[in-house]
């Protein structure tokens, strides 16, 4: 899948957001990246760099107190090659973009990997 490809995709799966999970993404930036940066593994907890699909840089709304403002975008970045590397199909890989974006997009509501685990979503 070509970067146009993949990053219309991305767009895609945002477009599909309900209206009320979408009015709420009004400072945060979803990006496209080949590749994760060896600060952002770190922070992950992760060591090789294919085993990272996405990443929320951010503040969670649920940790946000009234004095949070004036600050820059929180960050969701998606990343193409791990992507790309775990899917077979063009049909897998628009299903993971999808499946990562919203799993991101959860952290960015304050929704953690414990309870992700809990609720099924992986």
């Amino acid at each position: 899948m070509e970067l146009d490809e993949f990053e219309q995709t991305v767009a895609e799966a945002l477009d599909s957001l309900p209206d009320v999970f979408r009015e709420r993404l009004d400072n945060v930036d979803v990006v496209v990246e080949d590749w994760p940066d060896r600060e952002t593994l770190r922070l992950a907890g992760i060591s090789h760099p294919a085993a990272l699909l996405g990443f929320y840089h951010g503040v969670p709304l649920t940790e946000r107190s009234q004095g949070y403002n004036l600050v820059l975008p929180d960050k969701i970045s998606i990343y193409r090659q791990p992507i790309l590397l775990q899917c077979r199909t063009r049909e897998q890989a628009r299903a993971t973009i999808q499946h990562v974006v919203r799993h991101e997009l959860a952290h960015h509501f304050g929704i953690d990997d414990n309870r992700l685990r809990d609720i099924g979503a992986y």
